[in-house]
């Protein structure tokens, strides 16, 4: 039973990826024909894909995505680390206040600071470039919650002997603190580079310039174009290849992203 149960959830969330892949190497009358065509019955080939660079600067968008990404997940997790080791492994006054600070930005949802934050990138000079789509986004509470709760895990005694044996406190984070969360850091980048990979609403509000658009952004000129019919064939050509980095992403890295789920609630 539970077997036939997994089979069917696992077949309805495989069936938009199937969908996808196959209508790239479709016609685009083919699509929405009815009945449904499983398979293309007028092979394409990879013309969508070849429409798709013609069409726009597609490997500029994907270079964007993923610089912006890339750098997301390095800063975001280096920083993550250290606030979380330093939130479970450190006593000082105001500890459980500043940590619950940091937590309540969670709850703001980010549409409310879309304005404010456009007008403080406006007025830094960062509008329409790499410093405004990425710096807002090298920072977020998720990550320091979920470092510190893994953190908790690292035994006292370990960082203690390493104090007694003279190491600092970096040497400590460096040498002993972040390999052993690095789980944790998987996780947490898969999470973060999924988040910035797919970040469509940020980009399209900051960036004007087509040089700078990532790929969420620039699929927009084939799906609402001004000046002929949306372009679905070649859409989902654009959707495969934006599928691929994450599926690998995840395939490689699905261990650590696992077991960092699953020890970031052991302790609390």
């Amino acid at each position: 039973m539970w077997f036939s149960i997994a089979l069917v959830l696992a077949v309805t969330f495989f069936f938009p990826i199937f969908f996808m892949v196959t209508s790239s190497f479709k016609g685009e009358n083919e699509i929405f024909a009815i009945p449904f065509r499983w398979f293309p019955q007028d092979f394409q080939g990879f013309a969508q894909y070849a429409k798709a660079f013609d069409r726009v600067p597609l490997g500029q968008f994907f270079f964007n995505s993923a610089f912006m990404a890339i750098v997301d997940v390095v800063v975001t997790v280096i920083f993550s680390a250290m606030a979380g080791y330093g939130f479970a492994k450190f006593k000082f006054r105001g500890q459980r206040i500043m940590f619950f600070f940091v937590l309540a930005t969670i709850t703001v949802p980010f549409q409310i600071l879309i304005i404010p934050l456009y007008v403080q990138v406006f007025k830094l000079g960062w509008a329409d470039s790499y410093a405004g789509l990425i710096i807002p986004g090298i920072m977020n509470a998720f990550g320091v919650f979920m470092m510190r709760q893994f953190a908790y895990s690292i035994p006292d005694e370990l960082l203690d002997a390493a104090r007694i044996d003279g190491a600092g406190e970096f040497r400590i984070f460096w040498r002993i603190v972040l390999p052993l969360l690095a789980p944790a850091s998987a996780s947490l980048a898969v999470i973060i580079f999924l988040f910035s990979w797919n970040n469509f609403l940020w980009p399209l509000i900051v960036i004007r310039s087509q040089q700078l658009q990532t790929v969420p952004v620039g699929m927009t000129t084939f799906t609402e174009p001004y000046n002929g019919p949306p372009q679905w064939a070649v859409s989902m050509a654009v959707s495969t290849l934006a599928t691929l980095p994450i599926a690998l992403l995840f395939i490689f890295f699905q261990r650590y992203f696992i077991q960092g789920l699953a020890m970031s609630g052991i302790k609390g």
